[in-house]
């Protein structure tokens, strides 16, 4: 079943992260600006709000939480409620997808990925933007993932475990960028984004075939 109960009730809390942390949100939407094609139809997949589809200029949101597809369209984004592993959407229908803090709420990962392919055309692109749980600030989720209403039922990643997730379903070729470097409270301006993962606690993936 999908994570949804947090996403239905804590949607103004939500909301506040990003007013809280709006230099950690504005380096992650940097990282992921070097990543998302300008060009061609794109969705992404676990929507939220549309804090990343809509400046992106992302065209469609799924989610399967009513109430982020409600914020998701006041910025713009046509939204269709539907779960990760298994998209209301025909067989290539889009040039790119995109998935931010998601990959850590689905049920099935490489169901997930299966269905990102599936939608996407031959030559498209799929971008995968999370905190690495090998990061400073992935192990102080994971450390306090009890505490908070999103994360408790959240499973963390490697860029590592991805990469061989993405492979197993057909993604060949990945480039990748970095960045938040300091405690999310820490953080004052925007942060360096370096190619590459390891040091950076947000990841950013492009997979292609």
């Amino acid at each position: 079943m999908p994570k949804t109960a947090p996403f239905e009730t804590h949607t103004d809390r939500y909301e506040d992260w990003f007013e809280a942390h709006e230099d950690a949100y504005q380096s992650e939407l940097e990282a992921l600006e070097r990543l998302v094609p300008a060009t061609g139809r794109g969705v992404e997949i676990g929507v939220g709000s549309a804090r990343f589809a809509a400046p992106l200029e992302l065209d469609v949101g799924i989610d399967p939480a009513a109430a982020m597809l409600e914020r998701a369209q006041t910025r713009g984004i046509d939204v269709v409620r539907g779960v990760a592993e298994a998209l209301p959407v025909r067989n290539g229908s889009f040039d790119t997808a995109l998935i931010v803090t998601t990959i850590c709420f689905v049920d099935d990962i490489p169901q997930t990925l299966t269905e990102a392919d599936r939608i996407l055309t031959p030559s498209g692109s799929l971008v995968i933007g999370y905190i690495d749980k090998d990061s400073p600030v992935g192990r102080q989720y994971q450390e306090k993932k009890e505490q908070n209403p999103f994360y408790r039922d959240a499973t963390f990643v490697s860029t590592d475990e991805l990469v061989d997730a993405l492979e197993a379903a057909g993604f060949t070729d990945f480039e990748f960028v970095q960045t938040i470097y300091h405690w999310l409270d820490e953080v004052d301006g925007t942060e360096p984004i370096e190619e590459g993962y390891g040091d950076g606690s947000f990841v950013g993936i492009k997979a292609t075939r």
